[in-house]
C-alpha cells in the first residue's frame, strides 16, 4: 500500500497538475492539504473517473484537508478532538482497508504559528498538544495509524538550507520542536529519516527568491508512525522533482510504502 502527503496549496491551482501527478504515480491514498475549498466545492469527479474514494473536510479560501483512495475508507471523522470552537479545517481521520491490515489514517495541516509570539503560535502550541492526546489515545487503543501531512515543524538544523535564518519563526523554534519531540517520544517512528539520514532532504520550497533553483528548502511534511505501522513500512522517499514542474506547489509529495 503506497500512501503519500501532499500540500497542494489550492485545489483550483492545481486541478491539472495533480491528477498528472496521480496518473505518473499511482499511489493508492493520498493526504492532501490546502485544498482551499469548501467541501461542495472540491472537484471529485477528477479523482473519482481514477478509482479514488473521495473524502474532505473543506473550508473558504484558507486550510482544508482530504483524503483520496483508491482503498475502502471506514469511519469517516472531521475535526481534531479536544476544542469544540475550533473552526479550522485542518484534520481528517478514516480506516483504510488494505489485503491484509486496517490502517487508521489522520491527515493533518499543522497550524504555522507565526507570527511570534502571538495568538496564532500559542494556537500552534494548543493544536499540537491537543494532536499528542489524539495519538495516545489511538495507542491506548492499539489501532495501527499514521499521522501523516504539513506539519510545519522543522525538527532538526539539517531540514533547513539554512537554519539560521529560522531559529526564530514558529517552525523552529524551540517550543515548537519540543512540542513534535514530545509526540515522537510516545514511541512514533518518523517515517523519511529511518531510510534517508542525510542533510539536504526537503519538502517546501518558497516562491520567492529563487529559492527552489538556489535549493534553499526546508522538510516540513513528515510520517509519523505507531510501532506496528511502523512494522508494515518497506520504503519512503520525498517526490523532489515535483516542484520543477509545470505550475507546482511549494510543498513536493512525501510517501510511504506499508505492506498492509
Amino acid at each position: 500500500m503506497k500512501i503519500a502527503t501532499f500540500n497542494i496549496n489550492g485545489i483550483k491551482a492545481r486541478a491539472q497538475a495533480l491528477p498528472d501527478w496521480l496518473d505518473a504515480f499511482q499511489p493508492d491514498v493520498v493526504l492532501l492539504q490546502e485544498i482551499k475549498s469548501v467541501d461542495e466545492g472540491f472537484p471529485r469527479e477528477l479523482f473519482e473517473e481514477r478509482g479514488y474514494n473521495v473524502e474532505v473536510h473543506g473550508q473558504k479560501s484558507f486550510n482544508g484537508v482530504g483524503i483520496l483512495s483508491k482503498l475502502p475508507l471506514e469511519e469517516v471523522t472531521r475535526g481534531l478532538p479536544g476544542d469544540d470552537d475550533d473552526e479550522q479545517a485542518r484534520w481528517i481521520e478514516a480506516t483504510v482497508v488494505g489485503d491484509h491490515e486496517a490502517v487508521r489514517l489522520c491527515g493533518l495541516y499543522l497550524p504555522n504559528g507565526n507570527p511570534v509570539p502571538g495568538p496564532k503560535y500559542e494556537y500552534k502550541l494548543a493544536w499540537m498538544a491537543r494532536m499528542q492526546a489524539r495519538a495516545e489515545a489511538l495507542l491506548a487503543e492499539e489501532m495501527p495509524f499514521l499521522m501523516a501531512g504539513d506539519y510545519n515543524i522543522i525538527p532538526q538544523a539539517e531540514d533547513a538550507a539554512r537554519p539560521e535564518a529560522w531559529r526564530e519563526d514558529a517552525l523552529f523554534r524551540l517550543e515548537s520542536r519540543e512540542a513534535y519531540r514530545r509526540i515522537l517520544n510516545l514511541g512514533l517512528t518518523e517515517a523519511f529519516r529511518t531510510r534517508d539520514p542525510r542533510p539536504g532532504q526537503y519538502s517546501f520550497w518558497d516562491y520567492q527568491a529563487g529559492a527552489w533553483n538556489r535549493n534553499d528548502g526546508i522538510r516540513i511534511d513528515h510520517f509519523l508512525m505507531s510501532p506496528a505501522v511502523a512494522d508494515m513500512m518497506t520504503d519512503a522517499g520525498i517526490e523532489r522533482d515535483v516542484r520543477g514542474l509545470d505550475k507546482p506547489s511549494d510543498h513536493v509529495p512525501v510517501w510511504v510504502e506499508l505492506a498492509a
